[in-house]
């Protein structure tokens, strides 16, 4: 996977520009679904992973020994470019 291009609001990965959060799965590219964070939006003004998102996504990395990185996404980009093989990301791109 090549990353090529991060600037606020936008990421280009292997030749394409994507304007919106990206999660990678087993070398696939999804639109994030932001349904579970839509009731933060009023209150930071956007849709973050909700922390309750958080704490079943860390207690799943644990039960599966998977290791979990919180990055900001330019340093999230860094990372899956040495390590992106076997690697899952949510990238969230306008904060």
């Amino acid at each position: 996977m090549r990353f090529e291009r991060f600037s606020f609001g936008s990421i280009r990965i292997d030749g394409v520009t994507y304007d919106h959060d990206v999660v990678i799965d087993r070398g696939k590219i999804h639109k994030r679904k932001k349904k579970p964070s839509k009731k933060f939006r009023n209150t930071l003004g956007h849709t973050p992973l909700s922390a309750a998102v958080m704490d079943e996504v860390k207690l799943e990395a644990k039960r599966r020994r998977i290791e979990l990185l919180i990055l900001p996404t330019s340093r999230a980009i860094e990372v899956l470019k040495r390590e992106s093989a076997d690697t899952n990301a949510i990238l969230h791109l306008t904060c």
